[in-house]
């Protein structure tokens, strides 16, 4: 699997994921067995760039190449310009975000708002790669299969992105419209695969080894995205590697692995966002990691009280140090409540 002229490790892909996939979580998911993994989206918005916020979601220090970096906006000069700035601070792949579907940021009409657009995005599309070329930086793009029912324009979309310039397609098997409800559907991907030559990449409701295997040979895409399925179970890229490679299952992670990793990221994410805000924000990661555990429910409830880094991180300990008096290695994927609409964050 390739990328322009990055190598990748395997076709298995970590979903940009807003207030999840910081770099801790990407240094997670790529520890774990993904072969790639994409930031969550920063703006185009100049004003914006120097924030807390954007210089968080762009910070890749001690990150394993290659760097990619997504982007969303809806003027093509700005997503240029907002392109070239993230090169210019190591961005090794651009992503042009055509799918995320949520409101404050469709009512902007960026994500897969520009799916109603084509004009534009195909405008956007077209300043981004101009942009990059000359840095020898490939450009890709994440979109859904349209905007509503009605309107499913991803294979028109598809070639004209290959047409100028778009390097790799992801297509999550939803419109804007479903947002995450219902099911995805994986014809539209095959669709987009049959009708363009670059890699494409099937995004949706991909949460188990099964599904992985299903996906890939349903639609013949190069690769698979996954997204909500590794909210607090990051291993699950293994377990599909493992899957695909032998057709047999990996055994679930042993409780004090899952405690190691657990207090391994909590340290890793209080150095990226500092006690106070890296405290409360990494409440949602723990939530993921216990639920459907034994006390897990309880547990997180009580640690939405806890506002200090040290005391969160004992809780964690004593909690899965209980738990390991009980059970050796957590459930298999699916009898530990791992439902897909439970997740809280949005895949951008």
């Amino acid at each position: 699997m390739k990328i322009g002229p990055h190598d990748l490790a395997n076709n298995l892909f970590a979903a940009p994921m807003a207030g999840v996939t910081d770099r801790p979580f990407r240094q997670l998911c790529r520890k774990l067995g993904a072969g790639y993994a994409v930031s969550e989206m920063v703006t185009s918005r100049r004003d914006l760039w120097n924030s807390l916020k954007t210089s968080r979601r762009a910070d890749h220090t001690g990150e394993p190449g290659p760097i990619a970096v997504q982007i969303a906006g809806t003027d093509a000069a700005m997503m240029a310009e907002a392109a070239a700035y993230n090169v210019e601070r190591g961005a090794q792949i651009i992503d042009i975000n055509m799918g995320c579907p949520a409101k404050k940021v469709c009512n902007k009409w960026a994500g897969s708002a520009l799916m109603q657009d084509e004009a534009l995005a195909v405008a956007i599309a077209q300043a981004v790669v101009q942009a990059c070329a000359p840095h020898g930086v490939p450009v890709t793009l994440k979109m859904r299969t349209g905007w509503c029912q009605a309107n499913k324009n991803a294979v028109t979309l598809a070639r004209a992105f290959e047409g100028v310039g778009i390097q790799m397609l992801t297509v999550h098997g939803r419109t804007r419209e479903q947002g995450y409800k219902g099911q995805a559907e994986y014809e539209t991907v095959a669709a987009v695969k049959a009708a363009v030559r670059v890699p494409v990449v099937a995004n949706g409701d991909i949460s188990t080894p099964e599904r992985a295997r299903d996906v890939l040979a349903l639609t013949g895409a190069d690769a698979v995205m996954v997204g909500r399925a590794a909210q607090g179970r990051p291993w699950i890229f293994r377990e599909i590697a493992h899957f695909l490679a032998t057709g047999t299952h990996l055994a679930p992670p042993l409780v004090v692995e899952v405690r190691k990793l657990l207090l391994e990221h909590l340290d890793d994410h209080y150095a990226l966002y500092g006690e106070f805000t890296g405290v409360r924000s990494a409440r949602k990661h723990i939530a993921w990691y216990v639920r459907g555990l034994p006390g897990g429910e309880d547990f997180r409830d009580s640690m939405n009280r806890i506002e200090e880094a040290a005391a969160q991180q004992e809780a964690v300990a004593a909690y899965f140090d209980a738990l390991g008096g009980t059970m050796d290695r957590l459930p298999a994927a699916g009898a530990a409540g791992n439902n897909q609409e439970e997740a809280m964050e949005a895949e951008a």
